[in-house]
């Protein structure tokens, strides 16, 4: 079973109103940060792609690498499955990514199946490939799929939002996180984004990049 899919701000605020009323203290999140983003995004090969250049990457140095593999016309799956390493590496991809994007443009997922897939189906295709993490995954199923009720416990910057949020003495560990965000189902993926917005507010006011 898919569940339900986000595609709107609208959806947003009806997750963010079911938080409210579940939990006081994402009513102040959203008294703090205002509604919180949608930030949906293509799915598909691309959206994979993408998230692989961006690994220890800047955000700029990763467009760059982007746009250089698009003007050299490889862009695409087949492209890329067919690209020689030096003409990859040429558009500044390291020898590890060159092989990350290449066993991806090789692997023949059906990315029109995967919408249709629950969300541990969805890892389970996707989490064997080189490069692929399990936070990848989540990231792909929360803004290329819009699935409403996953949850990224390895990500640092919720870790840190939540420690703040409920007055924690550490960030909670994985397990300890996992049970926390059990209660803000089915709409964990709309806490994730409240969490998001929240980190970042606090790291404005602290005059902290996030």
């Amino acid at each position: 079973m898919v569940g339900r899919i986000i595609t709107t701000e609208d959806d947003i605020a009806e997750g963010a109103e079911w938080l409210a009323r579940a939990e006081p203290r994402f009513a102040r999140v959203l008294d703090l940060t205002g509604p919180w983003p949608l930030r949906r995004r293509a799915d598909g090969f691309e959206a994979l792609r993408d998230a692989i250049l961006g690994q220890q990457v800047s955000v700029a140095a990763a467009n760059s690498i982007r746009g250089k593999l698009l003007g050299a016309g490889f862009g695409g799956a087949e492209a890329l499955a067919d690209a020689a390493e030096d003409d990859l590496r040429a558009c500044g991809l390291s020898r590890q990514k060159v092989k990350y994007v290449q066993a991806l443009a090789r692997a023949g997922i059906d990315f029109d199946a995967l919408r249709h897939l629950p969300d541990e189906e969805v890892v389970a295709q996707l989490l064997p490939l080189p490069g692929i993490g399990r936070w990848t995954v989540e990231m792909y199923l929360i803004f290329a799929l819009g699935r409403a009720d996953v949850f990224a416990v390895d990500d640092l910057a919720l870790a840190e939002g939540a420690r703040m949020l409920f007055d924690l003495p550490e960030r909670p560990k994985r397990k300890d996180f996992t049970a926390l965000a059990a209660a803000w189902s089915p709409w964990r993926a709309v806490a994730a984004r409240g969490l998001w917005a929240y980190y970042a507010a606090c790291k404005l006011r602290e005059g902290v990049a996030p």
